[in-house]
């Protein structure tokens, strides 16, 4: 039987239209669908009538997640079979998931693949803000970032994120950001530099905390943060109130220390 391909595809930050009409076609193919938990259900309903389709996501701090060698078998056991397999990520495909180890699986059983870019969840948040990330006199640049031990983070890579006017974005940094707070104004980063949090950015839930990292403390976490969460530090987060476009109730100001 001949071997069949799997389309590796990042399916945006929820907004179900803000995915690629190559993903959709390609979609509309498939034989068998793998999706991530964060994908829109709209979004998963344009697969093939007959498609087979299989949630394989992951909840972090619930415990409810699909191993990713069991994600890895389904992907060769179906293209093996002569399948078209879809997989299903959330935001961009390349940014902060497992597609490395899927990508090294695929590589080992001689199965073709292609990569669909998504939009990533940063760029849902700044288009849904109207935030330029990069303004000029601003932020020289982006960092996408992850934070989840302190462990990580070395005292080099603490100084350096201490000094940068860069645009910080953190990934499933939802339930660490006072700590991460913290930990960036011990390393100099002034008090005075504008956090937002963005959640379920581009849905018609999304909510967005602003406020600073001196400000940034335990009661950002005695509501419910709902996923997915994102955590933007930087100088060009004090744009934020200046293109206004989004509904008062969807923004929560904290007031600064």
């Amino acid at each position: 039987m001949q071997t069949g391909k799997v389309i590796l595809i990042g399916a945006g930050p929820g907004d179900p239209e803000l995915i690629t009409l190559k993903a959709i076609r390609w979609l509309e193919k498939a034989d068998i669908v793998l999706t991530d938990r964060l994908v829109n259900p709209e979004i998963i309903r344009q697969h093939a009538p007959d498609a087979i389709c299989i949630p394989v996501g992951k909840e972090a701090y619930s415990g409810k997640s699909t191993p990713q060698t069991d994600i890895n078998g389904l992907l060769v056991k179906y293209a093996s079979q002569g399948y078209l397999v879809v997989r299903l990520k959330g935001g961009d495909a390349t940014i902060f998931s497992n597609i490395k180890e899927e990508l090294e699986t695929l590589s080992a059983h001689g199965i073709p693949f292609e990569i669909i870019p998504g939009i990533s969840a940063a760029q849902g948040v700044a288009a849904s803000i109207s935030l330029p990330l990069t303004a000029r006199g601003y932020a020289q640049g982006i960092r996408f970032l992850t934070f989840h031990k302190t462990s990580l983070l070395s005292d080099e890579n603490l100084s350096d994120l201490g000094a940068t006017t860069d645009t910080l974005i953190y990934y499933m940094a939802g339930q660490t950001c006072s700590q991460l707070a913290n930990l960036l104004m011990a390393a100099g980063k002034p008090g005075t530099t504008p956090i937002l949090l963005a959640e379920q950015a581009t849905l018609p839930g999304e909510r967005y905390r602003i406020s600073t990292l001196a400000a940034c403390g335990e009661d950002w976490l005695a509501t419910d943060i709902k996923s997915p969460a994102l955590l933007m530090i930087g100088p060009a987060l004090a744009l934020f109130d200046t293109f206004k476009n989004i509904p008062k109730q969807n923004i929560c100001l904290q007031k600064h220390n």
